[in-house]
């Protein structure tokens, strides 16, 4: 169990970083001039990507800072249900994550390109998302084994 866990804050070291840049990048829009320019559809999509950012990082963060709480009493890794806790909360960090990317996708493409091929680009992340972070593992590595 403690290497499982070990393994889990390792991958998340991996992936926080990029959700503190999604997070960044989404905090710094409303100090721009532009953003004032920006039509509903782009302003719910800016949110949605927002607050999807900072559950994501809330919730991915949660297993490190469990860990760090009970690090002194020395039970926290050998515990099976800490560990589940931490992996449902790592997979829906992920799918907060996966959602901030997505209308993101769509709040960068219909400013660049326009709403149509907004849609496109939003569709086809959140394809290669579903596909690659939850189909692959769930569906196509299980058929494999």
């Amino acid at each position: 169990m403690e290497e499982e866990f070990r393994s889990l804050l390792e991958g998340l070291r991996t992936t926080l970083p990029g959700v503190q840049l999604i997070t960044a990048f989404l905090l710094t829009l409303p100090l721009y001039d532009r953003f004032g320019d920006l039509v509903r559809p782009e302003r719910v999509a800016y949110y949605v990507a927002f607050v999807s950012a900072l559950l994501s990082s809330l919730l991915l963060m949660a297993p490190a800072s469990h860990q760090r709480l009970r690090a002194g009493d020395g039970v926290a890794r050998r515990h099976r249900h800490h560990l589940d806790v931490a992996v449902r909360l790592t997979v829906l960090g992920s799918a907060g994550f996966a959602l901030a990317i997505t209308a993101s996708a769509y709040l960068v493409s219909s400013v660049v390109l326009g709403t149509g091929a907004a849609v496109g680009v939003t569709i086809l992340v959140a394809v290669v998302g579903l596909w690659s972070w939850y189909y692959l593992p769930l569906v196509s590595f299980r058929r494999g084994s």
